[in-house]
């Protein structure tokens, strides 16, 4: 059996609304991101590869272009899916850092098209002005189904300030609060082995995050990648990251301690190499999925730690 047995996926709930799992088209709208421009600093988070950052290598396609590209890979690659429905994934840096206006353009030219039954946006939870979430919570009025993806990575203040985050738990409390008052769905993205914490730290960072009421969830396992800052710390030998058990292992008891209304959007992530560094078994799409996998089988699934006695 598959993730789907133990974990209320977000694709799985997408199949039961619309009929069919729902590819995310990845859209590159050519943002930047506050903690690299200047306006909070420009070495970016410890964790990311800031030499990649560059507006001469981002897409030089519209955004409906891009779409039609991402549509017309997807209906190659599984043409037995007559798949016609897709959510458009404002991913790349901080996708609601920008001019109101701006942004406004830029969701419209996503939402137009007729297959697009979902808009998802990845940001951080600084950057999410009322008139913002105003903005979204127009479209999903219209009938699109909107997620606002949040990346906290962690609720540790120290390990925040550690990893130049920028900002504090207490920033992500308020976004959370202002977003889900409009009824916007709320995704936050949490990484597992960030430096100096340990697994009662992960299941700290869950509680809060629950706490504060939270739609979905993102895991993803701490890697290094070429051009970040923590790529130093690695190749001095004074950044420790999870094995595949050790992660599998702590994957399996956030699901466990994990209300099974809270849809799961990822459990797991994998980077190529040559910008991968470590660890190796990050660099394969499949290892850690079948790793948590197995640890759901052997002890349980999402919410069984709340049903015990």
């Amino acid at each position: 059996m598959g993730l789907d047995a133990y974990v209320n996926t977000f694709g799985a709930v997408c199949k039961a609304k619309y009929g069919e799992r729902l590819r995310k088209l990845t859209i590159d709208a050519k943002f930047t991101c506050p903690n690299r421009d200047g306006t909070l600093g420009r070495g970016g988070c410890t964790f990311c590869n800031v030499a990649s950052f560059s507006y001469q290598q981002a897409e030089t396609l519209s955004i409906s272009e891009q779409l039609e590209q991402g549509k017309a890979r997807y209906k190659e690659a599984k043409p037995k899916l007559n798949a016609d429905k897709f959510i458009a994934y404002f991913q790349a840096y901080t996708s609601t850092y920008d001019e109101y206006q701006v942004l406004m353009a830029k969701y419209d030219e996503a939402v137009k098209d007729s297959e697009i039954v979902g808009l998802c946006v990845g940001t951080r939870p600084d950057c999410v002005p009322d008139k913002v979430l105003d903005l979204l919570a127009s479209y999903q009025q219209k009938g699109v189904d909107v997620w606002l993806e949040l990346g906290l990575q962690t609720a540790n203040d120290k390990t925040l300030h550690k990893i130049n985050r920028g900002h504090d738990f207490a920033c992500y409390c308020d976004t959370v609060a202002r977003a889900r008052s409009r009824g916007l769905k709320v995704c936050t993205h949490l990484i597992l082995g960030l430096p100096g914490e340990t697994h009662l730290d992960y299941m700290a960072t869950l509680q809060a995050v629950l706490a504060q009421g939270v739609d979905g969830l993102k895991l993803h396992p701490l890697h290094v990648v070429e051009g970040s800052t923590m790529a130093k710390a690695w190749r001095a030998g004074r950044l420790p990251l999870l094995s595949l058990e050790e992660y599998a292992a702590c994957v399996g008891e956030l699901v466990r301690h994990t209300p099974k209304e809270v849809i799961f959007h990822r459990v797991t992530a994998y980077a190529k190499k040559p910008i991968l560094l470590a660890p190796e078994w990050c660099g394969y799409r499949w290892n850690g999925l079948v790793a948590i996998v197995e640890d759901l089988k052997r002890k349980g699934g999402q919410g069984a730690a709340l049903a015990r006695p």
